[in-house]
């Protein structure tokens, strides 16, 4: 009977909790979003705690405003998500017919989102803040499988190549 308590214990002592920030299908989770907003709170929290009185060279800053949204910051988000998508096979080659996959350019430009991302956090309008990031997941998702495509196609490549040789 002991042996019974202590297999039921060791169950419940192991608990798998997904802790990745994008749903298979790309969305941001929920418990992402939250997990962000708590981050920014305790981040606020901590500047405040720094610096509780301004300087009296320094004006009193007005309440921080929602940003206003930008077209041109949105196209440029479409574009380099679009040129990411076409080097991760979209879009065919016109010369070729064939899909165009060049994985490097496709991380450069997703890492180029993700110093966008990072760098104008806290300035976004909501929506560009959810478009981007809504980007960046399917992004990194369509990498993820182009890349283990290709990993698998290597892989089935290399035991022909050793069964040919004498």
């Amino acid at each position: 009977m002991t042996d019974n308590k202590h297999d039921h214990k060791s169950e419940e002592s192991f608990r798998v909790i997904d802790r990745r920030p994008f749903t298979s299908e790309g969305e941001p989770r929920k418990e992402a979003i939250e997990e962000r907003e708590r981050e920014a709170k305790r981040e606020e929290k901590l500047q405040a705690a720094a610096n509780p009185v301004p300087a009296p060279a320094t004006a009193a800053k007005p309440p921080a405003e929602t940003p206003k949204r930008s077209s041109a910051f949105e196209n440029l988000i479409r574009m380099l998500g679009s040129n990411a998508a076409m080097v991760l096979g979209s879009y065919t080659d016109p010369r070729t017919g064939q899909p165009m996959i060049d994985p490097d350019a496709a991380r450069e430009l997703i890492d180029m989102l993700d110093a966008l991302h990072e760098k104008t956090k806290g300035n976004l309008a909501p929506e560009e803040d959810s478009l981007l990031l809504d980007l960046l997941g399917k992004l990194k998702m369509a990498y993820l499988e182009v890349n283990q495509a290709l990993a698998a196609q290597a892989a089935a490549a290399v035991p022909g190549k050793a069964k040919s040789r004498p």
